[in-house]
């Protein structure tokens, strides 16, 4: 069991769906007035249903004025390490320091090759993975003359920048033991989503970071932890709240137990609330289970 420490953050997961422009925008404001920290956009280019990802967020950027923003997470194989440090830093700059980087090392190859992309085996995904992230912050560090001869990306003189206007964090979207170690030793947070891995599971996993983070001289805490949960708001639960569950269904009550647990046992610091984005369910997320959730983990903190 652990808990790093951090700052509590309160996110929604944002499906970019073009079926309704408006309402997809409106959504994107009402999270900003709401309070909402965070706003997390998956990022599958071939799906036929979806926005592009990086123009919507550049849109919600431009109407938003608090909450920041970021792809969960971004598809590397369909976008270049290089052009993704400039549109990062891009929106970075024009929206005040209100987007973080989400990396992914790549999924539904078959459908990645349908739009031109490159077919990666597990080994390939994670060395082209690493390769990105020193990529990315060197187009970010003002440097002159970018080279990197790897075996994956080869740049030969690029110009770096802009740089972004704060200190963007890397977050990455992966499970397998390299890519853990990857995250570990190079990366400033990690994004598992409940769906795919439960709480207990996650400890293993949590374990890896860390083991990778002190080899590398960091703490573990320099690996923030933002966790996508799915579930819905219910007039009672079934059950107390376990580690081995794969989504929050309950009351509020059960809700603020649960990202208690999730933030003084489990470690995760960031919750991205990911259900039906009604009215309702967007208050009580931000209005009556944050403040509740922050309440009692500075409680449990105290007493430790």
């Amino acid at each position: 069991m652990a808990d790093y420490g951090h700052d509590l953050q309160f996110g929604y997961f944002l499906i970019p769906d073009n079926s309704d422009p408006a309402a997809l925008l409106d959504l994107g404001g009402r999270l900003d007035e709401l309070g909402y920290d965070l706003i997390g956009i998956q990022d599958h280019p071939y799906q036929r249903r979806y926005f592009d990802t990086m123009a919507l967020i550049a849109m919600l950027l431009a109407q938003t004025e608090r909450v920041r923003i970021f792809p969960d997470v971004a598809n590397l194989p369909l976008r270049l390490p290089t052009m993704l440090a400039k549109e990062a830093a891009t929106l970075d700059q024009l929206s005040g320091g209100r987007f973080e980087l989400g990396l992914g090392a790549g999924a539904f190859w078959d459908a990645i090759a349908a739009m031109g992309g490159p077919v990666r085996t597990p080994g390939e995904a994670i060395g082209a993975l690493e390769e990105a992230i020193a990529i990315v912050r060197a187009m970010w560090s003002g440097g002159r003359g970018l080279r990197h001869d790897g075996e994956i990306y080869r740049v030969i003189g690029a110009q770096p920048g802009p740089a972004p206007a704060h200190d963007m964090s890397i977050w990455l979207g992966v499970l397998g033991p390299r890519a853990l170690r990857l995250t570990g030793r190079a990366a400033d947070g990690w994004v598992p989503s409940m769906s795919y891995l439960s709480p207990i599971e996650s400890l293993d996993r949590q374990a890896i970071i860390d083991d990778a983070a002190r080899a590398a001289g960091r703490a573990p805490a320099a690996v923030r932890r933002i966790y996508n949960i799915n579930g819905s708001f219910a007039d009672s639960a079934s059950a107390p709240f376990s580690g081995g569950d794969r989504e929050v269904i309950g009351t509020v009550e059960h809700w603020v137990s649960a990202l208690t647990t999730l933030a003084t046992e489990y470690g995760f610091g960031s919750f991205i609330l990911w259900t039906d984005p009604t009215p309702e369910n967007l208050r009580l997320f931000i209005d009556e289970v944050a403040p509740a959730v922050r309440e009692r983990v500075a409680a449990v903190r105290a007493g430790r």
